[in-house]
């Protein structure tokens, strides 16, 4: 049986009965759960104050769980940063633990990729895909079962629908990315991971596409965009349109990027802040191929430590026997219509 950790190192919880559920469904499928004695823990927005957030960090790490399960995101960790002892989070990782989440976790998995080169695992929040009431939708299929399989080891690969154009295309390099916002946050920081060649994903929520098209052409201006292998992005949702629009929307984003950028840039990806999300490994050598419109991101044996995984998740067939999953189509094209779910940074 893993152990399991549930910790809360940035915003607070709102409330503690989405934390309650998690640790019994989390318990249900299998892991031995524990929750850190400061995770419910309260400081104006933050689950503590600073010393609080950053002792339970070190705590979990000291610990080594199997699995290092954040409650949520919100913000907070950019605090940490420059206090976190690195060393210790890498060893850690080292001696097995896993560490998961999206949103504001991006800073601390970009954080230990620039450290300490280990892989952490960009992944489900635990009240977020844990924590819903059934009414509030429950627990996801595939955001579980991709879980599952990276927390045993068994997950070689992702697969999902892009748009048509980028048939035979096959690139190698580090998989790494997270929440767009976050990722900007660091350019210029030591916490920032210096990635050439590699496969950069990236998804953001509550940002109209103006504001992703900004960040994105920073981080091309930069020279960060066009020193990696292929752009990827997940879900950009919980935007609203303004009148001023005038037509523009997330393609527009998308197509003013793809005229500046050298690399190319793919959409599709089932991962950000929407209940079904699949789970990526941050640092982990990979392989992105495409055959006809569909999308393959592979890591199985290749630099990843500890892991030896040989199984693939795939989202993007019908089959849902075996490891072949199937969300909506509705991840295809990131119009206007699929950018409504709303979970907060």
């Amino acid at each position: 049986m893993s152990d399991l950790i549930l910790y809360t190192p940035s915003g607070v919880l709102a409330t503690t009965p989405p934390l309650r559920r998690a640790a019994k469904r989390l318990g249900a499928l299998g892991f031995k759960v524990s929750i850190d004695e400061a995770a419910t823990a309260r400081h104006q927005r933050f689950a503590g104050d600073d010393d609080t957030r950053l002792a339970a960090l070190h705590r979990v790490a000291k610990a080594a769980p199997d699995v290092a399960l954040a409650t949520r995101g919100g913000y907070g960790l950019t605090r940490l940063l420059d206090q976190l002892n690195w060393k210790l989070m890498g060893r850690s990782v080292e001696k097995g633990t896993r560490w998961v989440g999206q949103s504001d976790l991006t800073a601390l998995q970009l954080g230990l990729l620039a450290h300490t080169q280990q892989v952490s695992w960009a992944g489900p929040l635990a009240c977020d895909d844990f924590g819903r009431t059934e009414d509030e939708g429950g627990v996801d299929d595939i955001t579980r079962d991709c879980f599952l399989e990276a927390m045993d080891g068994s997950l070689e690969a992702v697969g999902f629908r892009t748009e048509a154009g980028f048939d035979g295309l096959g690139v190698r390099g580090t998989l790494w990315g997270g929440n767009l916002a976050v990722l900007c946050s660091l350019l210029g920081t030591p916490h920032f991971p210096r990635i050439k060649g590699g496969l950069l994903f990236l998804e953001d929520v509550n940002e109209h596409p103006y504001r992703v098209e900004r960040m994105l052409l920073q981080l091309q201006q930069a020279g960060v965009l066009d020193a990696q292998k292929a752009v990827i992005l997940g879900c950009f949702s919980g935007w609203k349109k303004s009148p001023l629009d005038r037509g523009y929307n997330f393609k527009s984003c998308v197509e003013a990027l793809r005229a500046r950028c050298k690399v190319p840039v793919l959409t599709g990806l089932p991962f950000g802040h929407v209940p079904t999300k699949v789970c990526l490994p941050v640092g982990a050598k990979s392989e992105l191929l495409v055959e006809g419109r569909d999308v393959f991101v592979a890591w199985g044996h290749v630099g990843h430590g500890h892991d030896h995984p040989h199984h693939a998740h795939d989202d993007s067939h019908g089959d849902r026997h075996d490891h072949g999953h199937a969300p909506h189509d509705g991840h295809d094209d990131h119009d206007d219509d699929h950018d409504h779910h709303h979970h907060g940074h």
